[in-house]
């Protein structure tokens, strides 16, 4: 089931659901998802002579990238072909019942920026801000102004809560990131990292009393 504004608002009002700050929840909450707005840190890609970037190498991926900070009254130029990190404003916090979508809006669709590449989700349990993976498709450049609504939020409610949510016990990557966040691959558990893998066995769990 996907919530309407009506079921946004009585989660949010709950506060198992927080999306915030919300400075004005009449224009951001829209009748089945809430838009949020685009924060001032960017995370920008350097064209460079190296021969390839290696995700797993930690100093490669943060040499490969430089932080750029809007000043307040300026705008970020996002450039024809251009893949920037970007940021929201608001810091959500997902329960373990619900899983948000993070969607583009149809306006800026319709100057060719898109808002992510792959990462369109927010699972279950996670608390932070979102990076979004801001491309320019277009032929022109289109400036973005920080604070103007960049994306959405839609939420689908799960059949039953997530026995293992988005956090601390699964070493999950960005719980709680703050500001754009350049790749963690390097973490993952197939790679060496302290990610955690999988859930126990079903007959383990069983064992155990765990539902």
């Amino acid at each position: 089931m996907i919530l309407s504004d009506a079921d946004i608002l009585d989660r949010m009002a709950a506060g198992d659901l927080v999306v915030e700050p919300l400075d004005d929840p009449e224009l951001q909450i829209q009748p089945a998802s809430v838009d949020l707005r685009l924060g001032r840190e960017f995370l920008e890609f350097q064209r460079t002579n190296i021969p390839c970037i290696h995700p797993t190498s930690e100093q490669e991926v943060s040499e490969y990238v430089t932080e750029t900070v809007v000043e307040e009254g300026d705008d970020f130029i996002l450039h024809p072909g251009d893949f920037v990190l970007g940021t929201t404003k608001e810091r959500v916090e997902i329960p373990a019942d619900l899983i948000a979508h993070v969607e583009g809006r149809s306006s800026l669709g319709r100057l060719a920026v898109v808002v992510h590449a792959t990462a369109g989700l927010c699972d279950p349990g996670y608390e932070g801000q979102i990076t979004l993976e801001l491309s320019n498709l277009g032929t022109a450049p289109v400036a973005l102004e920080p604070g103007m609504r960049v994306s959405q939020l839609t939420f689908t409610e799960l059949k039953t809560p997530a026995d293992r949510p988005y956090g601390e016990d699964r070493g999950s990557k960005y719980q709680g990131q703050s500001g754009p966040q350049a790749s963690r691959i390097q973490s993952d558990h197939e790679f060496g990292g302290d990610q955690k893998s999988g859930a126990a066995d079903p007959a383990d769990r069983r064992e155990s009393g765990e539902n």
